[in-house]
């Protein structure tokens, strides 16, 4: 058994994207440990690290070198190889030539074809020393980096500048190059606390010696851990708690490598201004984290973690403060001069706003968005006049002075000039909600309006998106379709709202200018866009869903997905009945049987044609079942229908035992085809059970 040792990999670079750090510490990790198992090195677990100057590895327990292997190389088939006289032909030779070995050496193996001339050999491990350099150098190529960049005169390409690498295999280095550097067992420190080079002696001293050395916390969860732990308490200490601290954790942990939290402070008339515009000015642009007391009123205070732990604290305190003072000012002017311009005047400048080349300006947009609301309003009982105005002035605070500065507070800023301009209240929230959901998890709209506008916005922007044929490809989603479409998902689903899908995405693809895509085609392709997204949703949604069961549904193509979402209910309830697993192999044979009798069609039952006792039976149960059924289906109380016809196994497996369904007598093969495409039509009001797999 090969020696093993622990790894250590470390790429030290200027500073990464902040943003971007953990996903590119857990892809380094994954992306190592999987060209370690396909090079057939041995290991223990991967941990991984980083800081915003490096990105690092330990694997524990690597082997130094490969498994060998048994090779066997297959050579020309035994009766080419010798010819009549038992002698090798050119063919056996040159096979042996190629493996270095003689005639003689080579074995023979039977096979179904015949018996043919083998090779066999054990190759031996290449080294870790020889495979590691490659395997670092895939598992950085294959990072999710949009941008690459050159330094230097090297050819290497990075996010970021490598600047040193360290490779240690146990306490040796693997002195190899990787991205242009020759490695080494020297990390670098915090840039200003630490005085030099720091030689890390093993893996196992890796994390202490950066620490206690360099002052660089380089386990991301820790120094996370810290930031959290450390801002929460300079927040208790200035009187309150941080605000919304987990959207910030991350990034701050990613931008520190020693995090030293320190309590600024703001003027109080800054208080005045609406609450979402400071938390927007202290998280966004600064990364401060705000402090509210316990009823969730903003205090003057904020939180922010230095890099740094200085001899000066007052001096860092005083920077922060001068930083963010014009910042809050340049939002008190613009709440205060945004106000003095209606949104509704606002209208007009819309034209001027380019939406989409081929799907016209903003202005557009919200025009289609209005008609297309107020169309779904109709349809589900809302309040039309509200939801029409609503979108007329929805995307009105685009081209005020606030949402220039932030954008993430469009639609927040809508609601508040709105209520400024004096329109109604239920106007002013459906404005605010137009975009929710925002991200996965968020929350949704409230109000009737505001669920009717946020669809309706979601809904043309795939409509007039896919129209000209820039729907999403790969992992490339430069629009946000898929968000959009989940969102759509969840608030029809989430807030029960009972609409024709398919009838909606036609009504938002007839107000789309004319595009690349044919309607027909763009419906088509919306809906099964759309039905993608409620297939992750409903199957994230209940682990216990089956994807069968999903498709069980889908066949149907229900009308709603609130209707779709009952329906599922009712097939996972029959899928747990006794009777289910007959049943649904009893559909799957029907299915076949009519369809290998070509699906006929305009076939009806004549009583007078049955002829076995089990027939009769069987079309007698489907009369009372379908007359009991026929209620439920309008009310869509799917699940009593499936028990209900959960009662018809025994019928259905008497037939199956004592009927010949393709009999000679074309008149009595229709007539028995008829019955069972009855059975399968009562079983395909809900679902198609025949997909099910039970059992």
């Amino acid at each position: 058994m090969s020696k093993t040792d622990d790894l250590l990999v470390e790429i030290g670079t200027e500073e990464l994207p902040p943003k971007a750090l953990r996903a590119l510490m857990d892809a380094f990790g994954e992306n190592l440990a999987a060209g370690l198992d396909d090079a057939r090195l041995a290991r223990g677990d991967v941990d991984s690290y980083a800081s915003p100057r490096r990105l690092s590895v330990i694997v524990r327990k690597l082997a130094h070198a490969q498994r060998e292997r048994s090779v066997e190389q297959k050579g020309p088939p035994v009766k080419v190889a010798f010819d009549a006289s038992g002698n090798p032909t050119a063919a056996a030779t040159a096979f042996a030539d190629k493996c270095g070995t003689s005639v003689d050496a080579l074995d023979r193996v039977a096979t179904d074809k015949g018996e043919w001339l083998v090779f066999n050999t054990v190759e031996s491990g290449k080294s870790a020393a020889d495979l590691v350099p490659g395997i670092i150098e895939r598992a950085l190529a294959a990072l999710p980096v949009p941008r690459r960049m050159r330094w230097g005169s090297s050819d290497a390409e990075f996010v970021r500048p490598v600047h040193w690498i360290v490779l240690l295999h146990g306490r040796k280095v693997i002195d190899a190059p990787v991205m242009g550097i020759t490695a080494g067992r020297e990390s670098r420190g915090h840039r200003f606390h630490s005085s030099g080079p720091i030689p890390i002696a093993g893996p196992g001293d890796y994390l202490d010696a950066l620490e206690k050395k360099g002052f660089v916390i380089a386990d991301f969860e820790r120094r996370r851990e810290m930031v959290r732990e450390g801002v929460e308490d300079a927040a208790e200490q200035a009187g309150g708690q941080v605000v919304d601290g987990e959207s910030l954790y991350d990034e701050v942990a990613a931008l520190v490598e020693w995090p030293v939290p320190i309590v600024g402070a703001f003027d109080e008339v800054f208080l005045e201004l609406p609450r979402e515009v400071v938390v927007s000015t202290l998280t966004a642009h600064q990364r401060y984290f705000p402090i509210a007391d316990d009823t969730g009123k903003l205090l003057p205070h904020f939180v922010t973690v230095a890099n740094i732990e200085s001899k000066d604290p007052e001096q860092v305190i005083e920077g922060n403060e001068r930083v963010i003072r014009p910042r809050l000012a340049d939002a008190a002017f613009f709440w205060d001069n945004d106000r003095r311009k209606s949104l509704d005047a606002r209208q007009e400048a819309l034209r001027d706003v380019v939406y989409q080349r081929g799907l016209g300006s903003v202005f557009d947009k919200s025009q289609r968005v209005g008609r297309l609301a107020a169309w779904v309003a109709g349809q589900v009982g809302a309040d039309a006049a509200t939801v029409e105005r609503a979108a007329a002035l929805a995307k009105c605070d685009l081209v005020t002075g606030m949402v220039g500065e932030f954008p993430d507070l469009q639609g927040t800023m809508g609601r508040y000039y709105a209520i400024s301009g004096g329109e109604p209240e239920a106007v002013a929230d459906a404005i605010a909600e137009q975009y929710m959901p925002r991200f996965a998890g968020d929350a949704l709209p409230e109000s009737g309006a505001g669920q009717v506008l946020a669809v309706a916005d979601k809904l043309d922007t795939l409509a007039g998106v896919f129209s000209i044929d820039k729907k999403p490809s790969g992992n490339r989603d430069p629009f946000g379709l898929r968000r959009a479409a989940l969102g759509i998902v969840r608030i029809l689903v989430e807030r029960g709202i009972d609409i024709d899908l398919k009838a909606m995405i036609k009504r938002a693809v007839a107000e789309q200018p004319d595009g690349k895509i044919g309607a027909e085609v763009l419906c088509a392709d919306l809906y099964g866009f759309i039905s993608d997204r409620s297939r992750g949703y409903f199957l994230d949604r209940d682990t216990g869903l089956g994807v069968e069961t999903f498709e069980a549904v889908m066949a149907r193509q229900p009308a709603s997905l609130v209707d779709f979402e009952r329906r599922l209910a009712a097939v996972q309830t029959f899928a747990r009945l006794d009777q289910a697993e007959s049943l649904a192999a009893a559909n799957k044979r029907i299915a076949n049987i009519l369809r290998k009798a070509g699906d006929p069609a305009g076939l009806a039952v004549t009583t007078g044609l049955l002829e076995v006792g089990a027939e009769r039976a069987l079309h007698g149960a489907l009369e009372n079942a379908r007359k009991k059924v026929a209620p439920m289906l309008e009310q869509r109380r799917y699940a009593e229908i499936l028990n209900e016809l959960a009662g018809l196994r025994d019928p259905v497996d008497r037939f199956f035992d004592d009927v010949m369904v393709m009999a000679e007598d074309e008149a009595v093969r229709h007539n028995r085809l008829a019955l069972l495409g009855e059975l399968r039509a009562l079983f395909l009001d809900v679902a198609d059970i025949s997909r099910l797999s039970i059992g």
